[in-house]
Parts: structure tokens; sequence; C-alpha cells
């Protein structure tokens, strides 16, 4: 990730956003195998840190794993690990090591300082990418914000030049009184704050602007595209809806949020969004600065949860995504399972992941497989009327003026201890009243 100074941010501005170099350097990469990681996932691990670093234009020279049951708490590696990796680096030409994880800023300043290695961690390396691949101002925000979090506890690793006292007054000699100023690394961190504050304002203003939209599309029912980065769900969106978005084989190519009509053989009103990618232990600061993306998903009535089958590691894929899915609070929402690019596997194999994937369809996005039969499937999802009695409390009467959106009222009732309804409802929408539900005539 590029260093920038922190300057006075306009939320209507951000010409500077270009001007970052676009150095490209030569790394090795670096990871800690514990007793209880197979051989298997750490090759895969170390397999995925190298096509982020590809996709962030660092060219990666070596890689290397330290067996250990802990990382080190000062200094993460071992110490004799570290003088080996520091010569070999020197031998290799490598500018910088990448480790594997996101790393303490005690721990980066202490290799740095003790080995005279240039450290960056897997989240920096993530930031990277996203900054590289922001187009929108949408975009933009969220990841300076995402930057400016990770940068704030490591000002001294960045900025240590600047840790100085600076006074507000001279002596006569001309030089500083101490204890008079204010030390430059305390008035960055204060300057990152209110650029913090403000791009925060900002999101939140776009995030209500969104809501707005939303509320223009009630009465349509709303599908997102979610899975691990790369799985292919921008090539399906595409598929879907005719939109044109940018597909390229690398990974996060899609940082904004594309919203389309889904024409539906009922004509019944959809729209379709498709999301950023997910990844395993997607740094927090991403998660949270990204949440007007996001929202999306926590506001879909069906999660179209695309997966690359052909990869070896597409369970533990679909896990981290679940993961994600649950610290934004879209757990609950129902989910069908996207196996795309089946077109690469047998049919036995295919065969097999269906079986054992329950709620599942095999398509192939780039190949045009598999389409009808998923809109055939989602249209039965979503379409699936059932029956419920429920009783409403007097203080759930929004939830009432909802229920007249999305579902036939068949009995409306008013009495003494609530408001007893008898409602058709698409049993994906169940979860809006599933608390109130006196019998279920499914």
């Amino acid at each position: 990730m590029q260093e920038y100074l922190i300057e006075e941010y306009d939320e209507m501005d951000l010409d500077t956003w270009n001007e970052l170099e676009n150095e490209e350097d030569c790394a090795f990469i670096a990871d800690i195998v514990s007793k209880n990681t197979s051989p298997e996932d750490s090759k895969a691990s170390l397999d995925e840190l190298e096509r982020l670093a590809d996709t962030a234009e660092i060219t990666i020279l070596g890689r290397y794993t330290q067996k250990r049951p802990k990382p080190e708490r000062s200094t993460y590696f071992g110490k004799g690990f570290l003088e080996e990796l520091s010569t070999k680096m020197l031998q290799a030409g490598a500018s910088v090591l990448i480790v594997n994880d996101e790393l303490a800023p005690m721990q980066i300043r202490n290799i740095e300082k003790n080995h005279q290695i240039r450290v960056i961690d897997r989240t920096e390396v993530i930031l990277t990418i996203f900054h590289k691949h922001a187009k929108t101002k949408e975009a933009k925000l969220q990841v300076k914000l995402a930057e400016l979090q990770y940068q704030l506890p490591r000002l001294r690793r960045l900025w240590g030049h600047f840790d100085k006292e600076r006074g507000n007054a001279r002596s006569q000699g001309g030089t500083a009184s101490r204890g008079m100023g204010e030390k430059q690394i305390e008035i960055d961190k204060r300057l990152i704050r209110e650029q913090i504050k403000k791009i925060t304002k900002a999101i939140d203003s776009i995030t209500k602007h969104k809501e707005t939209q939303r509320k223009q599309r009630e009465n349509s029912k709303k599908i997102c595209l979610v899975g691990y980065t790369n799985a292919g769900k921008s090539t399906l969106f595409n598929c879907l809806t005719d939109a044109g978005v940018l597909v390229e084989n690398r990974l996060f190519a899609t940082l904004d949020s594309t919203t389309r009509q889904l024409k539906l053989s009922t004509g019944a009103p959809a729209v379709i969004s498709d999301t950023v990618g997910f990844i395993s232990e997607l740094p927090h600061h991403l998660v949270a600065s990204f949440r007007a993306t996001l929202m999306e998903a926590v506001d879909a009535d069906l999660l179209l949860h695309v997966v690359d089958i052909a990869d070896p590691r597409h369970d533990y894929y679909i896990h981290q995504v679940n993961e994600v899915l649950k610290s934004i609070g879209a757990e609950s929402i129902p989910q069908l399972l996207v196996l795309n690019k089946s077109d690469l596997i047998d049919d036995r194999m295919k065969s097999i992941v269906q079986r054992f994937y329950e709620n599942s369809i095999a398509i192939s996005a780039i190949k045009n497989i598999g389409i009808p039969e998923l809109l055939q499937e989602i249209e039965a999802v979503l379409m699936d009327n059932r029956i419920y009695t429920i009783v409403l409390p007097y203080a759930q009467t929004a939830l009432v003026s909802r229920l007249h959106d999305i579902a036939i009222i068949q009995t409306e009732e008013y009495k003494e201890d609530g408001i007893y309804l008898k409602v058709k409802l698409p049993a994906i929408d169940k979860h809006l009243i599933e608390s109130f539900i006196v019998s279920d005539e499914s």
C-alpha cells in the first residue's frame, strides 16, 4: 500500500486519488505453519497470497514457511529464520517481505529495525489491490477509509521521521523550546481522525441515498450475488442481465455494487445486485468501510452464493463466505448455492457435489450452461407462497404496512390483544413474521 501525506479532505474532490506512485516491487512471501496446519492448506494459503501479490503488481521471487506452534510476539517469526530470510532477500534482490497474516505494528517495527527487512502484511496487500481497483467515488471513499483505519496505529512506522517536537515558540537562540509544542506524530493522528470523520459522514450520505433507492424498489424481490473473490459472480451477473459489467480473471475486479432488473417468467418485479468478492480473513477495516456496498446483501430476499466448484478448496471458501455473511448480519437470509464453472469437472463429480450440497444448482456462467434451470429455481424460491395466521402487537403497525406491500392479506382483524392477520406470503419472507406465527398452513 502506497503512503501519502494527510491533507484536508473534500468529500466532493478525489482528484488526488491517482497521484500515488505505481512501484513494482519484488518480494518474498512467508508464513507460519502450526502443527494443526496440513501441507495442502499451507500451500493453498500461500498460493492465494501469491495471487494477491500478483494482482497488486508485486513479483514473487521466493516463498518460505517456518514451523512454529504460534507466532513470536515481538517479531512474528523466530530470529534465526528472519536472519536467513534477510540474507536470501539480499541475494535475490527482493525489496519487500510479505507476511501471510495481519501483523501488529510492533512486529513490523521490530523486523524492520533488527533485520533491515521492509515488511508488509496480507492486509496491506489487499488494501493495495482495493486502491488500484477503486473507480467510483463510493469505492474510493470506502477504500480510503479502510486505509486510514489501518494506518492510524502504524503512524510511527509510516511517518517515524516526523516524530519530533514541533515548538510553537522559539528561544532567542533559535531552537525549539522543549515541552511547548505538539509532537508531529500526534498532529498526524489528529488529522487522520478528522479525515476519518469526514469520510464516514460522506459514506453515511451514500448509505442514506441507497436506502432511498431500496425503498423505491420495495415491491421488487431483491436478489444479491455473493461469493469468494474470482468465483464468477460478475460473469453470472452479465449472463442474467446483459449488464456489461467488467469481467477480469483477477481478484477483486468488482468493488462497487451494481443493480439491474431481472426478468422472471412470472412477470414479478425483481432486481439483482453484484457485490465485492469475499476472501478468507477479510480485513475488518474493509468489512466496516464497505458497509454501504454490503448492505445489498443484508437487505436481500435471496442470496445467490456463487462457488467455483472446480477449485479443490471450494468447501473452505463456502465456509469463509458464510463467516463474512454472519459478521454483517446476513446469515439468516435464504441462500441458493450456485456451483459455477461446472464445465470444468466431469459429470460424475458434478452429480456428487450436487447431492452433497443441498439446495444447489450446477451452472457455467461463461458457457451459459444451466442458466434457464437457475432462473426456474430462483422463481421457485421467491414465489413459493405459504399461508400463515399471525398475531401482531400494535407496536408492529409498520410490519402490517410492509405485509400489505409484499403479501396477500386474506383477513385482518383488530382486537384488544393485537392485530390478527391471515396472510399469503412467499416462504422466503417467513423470517419477517417468524415470531408472530400462530399457525402455518404450508
